[in-house]
C-alpha cells in the first residue's frame, strides 16, 4: 500500500515543487490530477498541491520535508 498521495494539476508550478520533493524524500507516492473531477476539485482545488499521508491530509501547497521525513520515520 502507498502510504502518500499527492494531489495535483497540470500547469501548477507548486506541485513540480512537490514532485520533486517526493522523488528526493524517495518514499513511492500516487499522484491524482484533480482536474475534470468535480468532486476533487471542490474539496482540493484552493490549496493544490495536497499532499496525504496515509489517508490523512499532512499539508499543502508546499512539502514540509523535514516534517514528512519524520512523519515517514525516516527521522
Amino acid at each position: 500500500m502507498t502510504r502518500l498521495t499527492l494531489y495535483t494539476r497540470p500547469g501548477c508550478h507548486l506541485c513540480e515543487d512537490a514532485v520533486a520533493v517526493l522523488e528526493r524524500i524517495g518514499e513511492p507516492y500516487t499522484e491524482i490530477d484533480i482536474s475534470g473531477d468535480r468532486e476533487l476539485e471542490a474539496d482540493y482545488g484552493d490549496r493544490i498541491p495536497v499532499i496525504m499521508l496515509d489517508g490523512r491530509e499532512h499539508g499543502y501547497w508546499r512539502v514540509e520535508e523535514q516534517r514528512l521525513r519524520r512523519d515517514l520515520g525516516q527521522g
